[in-house]
């Protein structure tokens, strides 16, 4: 067990509701002009921007609006962003949408108070000093983005897709109304609930085993999740289960599944260089590369993922052949994808057998010039890196 400090200061407003409350917290937290970030048309149609404007209109708080940030987010629209904020004497962010959008909201607060190029926060040529408030109406569980300080923005220069991850930038508050969840489709439900137990599940495989509440709260995440997706996807308006997954997607990655842990973060490095590449979605991206990251690294560590297989994928224990036990765990998480409408592999996530060319680009883009490694459970070098895209084909 590692020496830790837990640092989670978003203020979570849960509930039926919950939206009426944005005027109050945004004054409540210094906010008087206000730059509302959106993605696309879903926002509008739902009528959930209208009512945001409305509330702040009501609530005397100046405000424009920003829209178009897209999966994957983009630093082109993060540049605009800057520049209409620097206009506009912005001095608080409020992200209306799911993680891209609150991603792309903290890239902009980021670069408001920088006079340099605010990818140089994400390439690691500068660090954050300061940025403007944030907060979000969180519209999709997935990545919780909306409690946790990371940040993923997508440079179409070269389709690069890095991370960069600042204290500074934890939103201020969450607005969270698992009803504004109602609507989405069955594929974004399913990649979302994706994202968030490889958030647990990226702290979880390690090599620290003797932090059992962590361990415990991991697991009950996992299972909590894996179950009531199925409830979602068969009642997609059922406030109880859609409430599990909104809650269970920012506690995946507030930080408390990672407590006293070294966490490993492979699977994410690596999927990213795919959706940098091809545009996918990050769920499904996920559940591509995992699979053939845990059969390429699972004997790092044997019991871990026997306990994995047991805990979490109700796998019978068979004592005499832990290295079949922890297979079998992996075999089940891949009929858990399947089974939800998640791909196991590239082919599956593409449509199409990807090339050795492509997979030596990512390789390179994944290993910063073949200068980095990425993982903790086992430490990737980059020709395990190219092994495992290679597995995934």
């Amino acid at each position: 067990m590692k020496d830790f400090n837990y640092y989670a200061p978003t203020e979570v407003v849960f509930g039926k509701g919950s939206e009426e409350q944005v005027a109050h917290l945004i004054k409540k937290y210094d906010g008087h002009r206000v730059l509302v970030h959106y993605g696309g048309q879903s926002a509008k149609r739902s009528g959930l921007l209208d009512k945001i404007c409305r509330l702040l209109d009501e609530g005397g708080v100046f405000h424009t609006e920003l829209g178009g940030v897209v999966p994957n987010p983009r630093l082109s629209l993060v540049h605009k962003g800057i520049q209409l904020c620097k206009e506009q004497q912005i001095d608080f962010i409020l992200a209306v949408g799911g993680g891209s959008v609150i991603d792309s909201a903290k890239a902009i607060a980021y670069g408001v108070c920088y006079e340099g190029d605010v990818w140089d926060f994400y390439t690691r040529k500068a660090d954050a000093k300061e940025c403007l408030p944030v907060a979000s109406v969180l519209t999709i569980p997935a990545a919780g983005s909306e409690m946790s300080e990371s940040s993923v923005i997508t440079n179409e220069n070269g389709d690069i897709k890095l991370g960069y991850s600042n204290n500074i930038s934890r939103p201020k508050f969450a607005i969270m109304n698992p009803e504004r969840t109602y609507t989405l489709p069955p594929y974004q439900t399913a990649a979302g609930v994706t994202d968030m137990m490889m958030h647990t599940m990226e702290r979880y495989f390690t090599h620290d085993g003797d932090m059992d509440l962590t361990t415990a709260i991991a697991e009950a995440v996992l299972r909590t999740m894996k179950d009531n997706i199925f409830y979602v996807l068969k009642n997609p308006e059922d406030y109880r289960f859609r409430a599990q997954i909104m809650w269970g997607g920012s506690v995946a990655h507030n930080g408390l599944t990672g407590c006293g842990i070294h966490d490993d973060w492979a699977t994410h490095q690596l999927e990213h260089e795919l959706s940098g590449m091809f545009d996918v979605t990050h769920g499904a991206g996920l559940a591509a590369i995992w699979p053939s990251w845990a059969r390429y690294v699972y004997k790092e560590d044997v019991s871990r993922f026997v306990r994995f297989a047991v805990n979490v994928m109700d796998v019978p224990n068979d004592f005499a052949d832990p290295e079949g036990t922890a297979l079998r765990g992996i075999e089940a998480m891949e009929r858990f994808y399947h089974a939800i409408g998640m791909p196991i592999n590239i082919h599956e996530l593409i449509g199409r057998e990807i090339t050795d060319d492509e997979i030596k680009e990512m390789v390179r883009k994944c290993s910063r010039n073949y200068s980095s490694t990425c993982g903790c459970f086992k430490v990737l070098q980059a020709e395990d890196m190219e092994k495992i895209y290679q597995m995934a084909k």
